[in-house]
């Protein structure tokens, strides 16, 4: 579905809240959602690298990189690495890098920017905390969705109904 986003806020209004508009898509999966897991580190990508490697079916990676614009939180080898393990998408406060073979993966990446330095790696981070950003609070187990048209957070799972 193209357009999922506006579909939900008809559909849901009172139970849907909506991130401020910040988020650029860079994956080959434009329209993505899912479980959130969250992860909480700044210029250091060592949690994701972990994440990514564990089975992802049904959820998206949320990491609050602090809006650092100085890092990439996300390259093509954790990217391909999130697709091999069935992750719906990654959301990433923050930027990546390898842009051009994140968008041909299937899998929903969405990011402040793009960035051509990578983080350091000193095993840094706080997984499955709550995260603060874009006007919203993501709470681990909540759900996410992404596409063209921004993002959004619900504290339950959302199914378009047919019309």
């Amino acid at each position: 579905m193209d357009d999922l986003l506006p579909e939900l806020c008809d559909q849901f209004p009172e139970l849907v809240r909506v991130v401020e508009p910040m988020f650029v898509n860079f994956g080959g999966r434009e329209s993505f959602g899912g479980e959130i897991v969250t992860i909480k580190a700044y210029e250091d990508n060592s949690l994701v690298r972990e994440q990514v490697a564990e089975p992802g079916e049904g959820k998206v990676l949320v990491v609050d990189g602090g809006g650092s614009m100085r890092r990439a939180m996300l390259g093509d080898m954790l990217a391909e690495k999130a697709t091999q393990n069935g992750w719906e998408g990654i959301l990433i406060y923050g930027c990546i890098r390898d842009v051009n073979a994140i968008g041909m993966l299937d899998l929903g990446v969405q990011a402040l920017g793009s960035h051509p330095m990578k983080t350091d790696k000193r095993g840094l981070g706080d997984l499955n905390v709550p995260l603060v950003f874009g006007g919203v609070t993501f709470m681990p187990g909540e759900y996410v969705y992404a596409d063209n048209n921004g993002v959004l957070v619900s504290a339950q799972q959302l199914t378009l109904e047919d019309n």
